[in-house]
């Protein structure tokens, strides 16, 4: 009698740890607001989904009052930072430096667009409509339909190595003018 294959054990958690911190990402945040109240988050792990629709994700710990929030409220925004906010991500990451963690008296922030406030001098920001939530292992994939959508010149905040940067050409950009 043949024994059924065994499922492949998944990696030891350190190393994958390990392994993805030398993907490089870009940064952002991610905010929500109504019944279920005010939240922001630091987020890098985000993504465009479609054009058509106009579709984005960020992956959120499923145990996160943010995450909760997002879903009771039914909105979210997508602010992409700008290499000048490394404190303002440290902010939404729950490391507090010159304000208080989770602070949005630190930055200015709008509305326009929806209900999930968009930061002023965000490189990028998407305003949405929760448009679908997928539990994956100890997250939670939120997409959100783009209901407006802005962006600006500037240089866009990335996480490598567990540590900010920029991208590379921005340097060489810098260097040359």
């Amino acid at each position: 009698m043949m024994n059924a294959p065994q499922a492949p054990a998944p990696c030891d958690r350190k190393d994958f740890m390990d392994a993805m911190s030398n993907a490089a990402t870009g940064v952002g945040i991610v905010t929500t607001d109504g019944p279920a109240g005010r939240f922001g988050i630091t987020v890098s792990s985000m993504a465009s989904v479609s054009a058509d629709p106009p579709l984005v994700l960020a992956c959120i710990r499923a145990g996160s009052p943010v995450a909760a929030a997002i879903v009771a409220n039914g909105c979210l925004a997508l602010n992409l930072l700008d290499e000048g906010q490394a404190a303002l991500a440290d902010c939404f990451a729950g490391r507090p430096g010159p304000a208080p963690a989770f602070d949005f008296d630190g930055a200015d922030w709008s509305l326009a667009g929806g209900p999930a406030p968009l930061l002023e001098g965000a490189v990028a920001a998407f305003s949405c409509r929760l448009h679908t939530v997928h539990q994956a292992g100890s997250h939670l994939i939120v997409i959100g339909l783009v209901l407006a959508a802005r962006h600006r010149a500037g240089t866009p905040l990335l996480h490598v190595n567990r540590r900010y940067g920029i991208p590379a050409d921005a340097r060489l950009a810098a260097t040359a003018g």
